[in-house]
C-alpha cells in the first residue's frame, strides 16, 4: 500500500477505517490509470490561460460551447495556450458554482464532445467545485428523502453549539433550516442557501468526488481549480477554515492525481490572507502546484491609484516559491470581484478604505462579509477592472485609461507564475451596471455575456476600445512568449529605482535569459540612468535603448540583458 495514503487517510479517518479506504481508493486510481490520456506536462514562457464562461459568447442556434471554441481558435491561438472554462455543469444558482450534476454538460452550453474539442487546441483548467452542491441537485433531493447513501453526504448541525469561531465569507446565515423525511434538519451552506456543504468526514464523500476529478482528468482537463477549497472540512469549535484536514485531503487528491495522471496540475481557490493561501503549496511537492495570487489585484490597484510601487515591490520581493515544482497563478480580474482580505496585512486599514471609495465612486459596488463580532466588513469590490483604474464618469482622454490598465497587466504578465486573463479584460470590456441592477446579484456587474457578431464587429474596428485593448494585451502576451526569462517556474528579482517604478529582473531557469523589466506606475515622466551600462533591446518595440531611460507616463519596457 502507498505509504503516503496511509498517513493522510489514518489522519482523516483513523486507523480502524483508513485500510478499507485506502483499498477503494486504489482501486480508484486503478480504474483510471490507462484511461486519462497522457499530455503535455511541462508549462513554459508561452503558457498564458484566458479565464471565461462557456456561454461568454453567443450565437443563435449554435450551442454556446462550440460559439466559444470556434470564437478562441479564430481569435486566440497562438496568443493563449489554455482556457479556465468556468463550471459548465448543470447548476442552480451562483452562474455555475451551485453544481446540480458533476458529471454532465449543462446542456444549454453543449456536450463533453464540444469541451473535449476545445482540448484539442487549448489547455484546459476545469472547476472542482467540492466544497459544497446544489441544494437542487440529485444528491441533495436524496438527502432530503433520507436515502442512502446521501442521507450522510452534507454536512448537518445538531442541538445548539457555539458557532462562533468559524471564518465566514459570506454576510449570510452559516445554517439553512430544511424539512427532511427523517425531520428538520440545519444544513451548513457557507456560501448560500442554495449550495449545501459535503461533508468529507464521510469517505463516501472523498471517493465520490476524488471519481469525478478523476474523470475530468479523463476528459481532458490539464489544471483542477479547486473551488473554495479552504472551507472544506468542517470543526465544531475551530474557525473551520485551513484545517490540517482539509490539507490532507489536497495532498491526498495530489497522490491520486500522481498516480493516474501525473500531468494534471491543482490550482487551489482560496480568497484569504496571503501568509494562507501560501501555505496550499504545501513542502512544495505534496499540495497544490500553483496557487491563485489574490494579494496582487488589490496591490496592483493601490499601486495606480497612489502612483507609488513601494509596497507592490516590497510584497512581491518577498513571493517565494518552495520548489521548481509550483509557482503562482496570477491574475488581475476575473468573473469575481477584487478581494480585499488578501491584501490586509499588507495594505492598512486606510489604504483598503481608500480603494473601496475609488471603486464606489468609479460606479463600482461593494460585497461585505459578517464578522464573528457581529460586525461586517467589506470583502469584495465589484468593478470591471478596467473601470476600477478608471473613472468612467471623469473626462481623462481614453488613451489614457487604456496605457494604465495595459500597465497593470504588463506587472501581471512579468512576475513569475502562469498568468490567467478574464475575458473581459482581454476584449477591453467596461463594467455592466445594468446586470447588476437587474440581477440585484454584485458579481453580475462583470459577467456580461456578448453576442459574437457585435464583439467581432468591434474587434476589426480600430478605434473602438475592445480593437485597441486586445491589440496591446496581443502584443503583450507574444512578446512573453519569445523570452524563455518568462518561464513560470524561472527566478526574479526586485529592483528599487524608485517609487514612480516597478522594476524586476526575469531570469530563466538555467540562466540565459535576463529581462530588466521597467513599469512607470505614474502620469508622470520617469527618468532613469545608469540601470545598464549598455544598449538593450525592449522586446515591447523592437527597438534599442541606451543607458539613459525614460519612461512616458505609464510605459513599460522589457529590455533584454546579455
Amino acid at each position: 500500500m502507498n505509504t503516503f495514503y496511509t498517513i493522510q487517510l489514518n489522519l482523516l479517518y483513523g486507523g480502524g477505517l483508513a485500510p478499507e479506504i485506502e483499498t477503494r481508493l486504489r482501486n480508484l486510481v486503478e480504474t483510471y490509470r490507462g484511461r486519462i490520456p497522457s499530455l503535455e506536462p511541462s508549462l513554459s514562457e508561452r503558457d498564458a490561460l484566458l479565464i471565461t464562461y462557456g456561454d461568454q459568447v453567443q450565437e443563435t442556434g449554435k450551442p454556446h460551447v462550440q460559439t466559444l471554441g470556434d470564437f478562441c481558435k479564430n481569435h486566440l491561438s497562438g496568443i493563449v495556450s489554455g482556457i479556465h472554462i468556468l463550471p459548465f455543469y448543470p447548476w442552480s444558482s451562483d452562474d455555475g458554482f451551485s453544481v446540480k450534476d458533476y458529471r454532465a454538460v449543462d446542456s444549454a452550453l453543449g456536450d463533453w464532445a464540444d469541451i473535449e474539442k476545445i482540448g484539442k487546441s487549448f489547455r484546459l483548467m476545469f472547476d472542482g467545485v467540492i466544497n459544497h452542491a446544489s441544494a437542487q441537485g440529485e444528491w441533495f433531493q436524496k438527502f432530503l428523502r433520507d436515502e442512502k447513501p446521501y442521507r450522510d453526504y452534507f454536512v448537518t448541525v445538531d442541538g445548539d453549539p457555539d458557532l462562533s469561531k468559524i471564518v465566514r465569507p459570506r454576510a449570510l446565515p452559516l445554517l439553512t433550516e430544511f424539512e427532511t423525511a427523517s425531520g428538520v434538519r440545519h444544513v451548513w451552506t457557507t456560501f448560500s442557501a442554495d449550495q449545501a456543504d459535503l461533508d468529507f468526514r464521510n469517505p463516501d464523500v472523498l471517493i465520490e468526488m476524488f471519481d469525478v476529478l478523476l474523470m475530468y482528468a479523463g476528459r481532458g482537463a490539464q489544471f483542477i481549480r479547486l473551488d473554495a477549497i479552504a472551507y472544506l472540512w468542517k470543526e465544531i469549535g475551530t474557525a473551520c477554515i485551513h484545517l490540517p484536514q482539509t490539507h490532507a485531503v489536497v495532498q491526498l487528491l495530489r497522490a491520486v492525481l500522481d498516480d493516474a495522471a501525473p500531468h494534471v496540475r491543482l490550482v487551489t481557490e482560496t480568497n484569504v490572507p496571503h501568509a494562507d493561501n501560501i501555505s496550499y503549496f504545501g513542502d512544495g511537492r505534496n499540495e497544490a502546484q500553483l496557487v491563485y495570487n489574490f494579494a496582487l489585484p488589490p496591490l496592483a490597484l493601490h499601486t495606480f491609484r497612489t502612483g507609488d510601487a513601494d509596497i507592490l515591490s516590497q510584497w512581491a520581493s518577498d513571493l517565494k516559491l518552495p520548489s521548481d515544482q509550483t509557482t503562482f497563478f496570477n491574475f488581475l480580474a476575473s468573473h469575481d470581484g477584487i478581494g480585499l482580505n488578501p491584501a490586509r496585512g499588507i495594505l492598512s486599514a486606510a489604504d483598503i478604505d481608500s480603494l473601496v471609495e475609488q471603486t464606489l465612486a468609479h460606479g463600482g459596488l461593494v460585497s461585505y462579509k459578517q464578522n464573528s463580532d457581529g460586525t461586517q466588513s467589506p470583502y469584495e469590490m465589484n468593478i470591471n477592472y478596467f473601470d476600477a483604474l478608471s473613472n468612467p464618469f471623469g473626462n481623462e482622454p481614453l488613451e489614457m485609461q487604456i496605457n494604465r490598465f495595459i500597465a497593470a497587466h504588463t506587472i501581471m504578465l512579468s512576475l513569475i507564475g502562469l498568468p490567467g486573463i478574464y475575458f473581459h479584460s482581454l476584449f477591453g470590456s467596461r463594467s455592466w451596471n445594468e446586470g447588476a441592477r437587474v440581477t440585484n446579484h454584485n458579481r453580475a456587474i462583470n459577467r456580461q455575456k456578448l453576442e459574437r457578431a457585435d464583439l467581432e464587429e468591434q474587434l476589426a474596428n480600430p478605434a473602438s476600445l475592445r480593437f485597441q485593448v486586445f491589440a496591446r494585451l496581443r502584443q503583450l502576451l507574444f512578446a512573453r512568449s519569445s523570452s524563455a526569462a518568462f518561464h513560470p517556474h524561472g527566478r526574479q528579482k526586485i529592483l528599487d529605482i524608485g517609487s514612480g517604478v516597478f522594476a524586476l529582473s526575469r531570469i530563466s531557469p538555467d540562466g540565459a535569459k535576463n529581462i530588466l523589466c521597467l513599469q512607470n506606475v505614474t502620469a508622470q515622466e520617469q527618468r532613469i540612468e545608469n540601470l545598464i551600462n549598455k544598449t538593450a533591446r525592449d522586446l515591447l518595440t523592437n527597438r534599442f535603448q541606451n543607458s539613459k531611460i525614460i519612461l512616458r507616463p505609464y510605459q513599460s519596457m522589457w529590455l533584454e540583458i546579455s
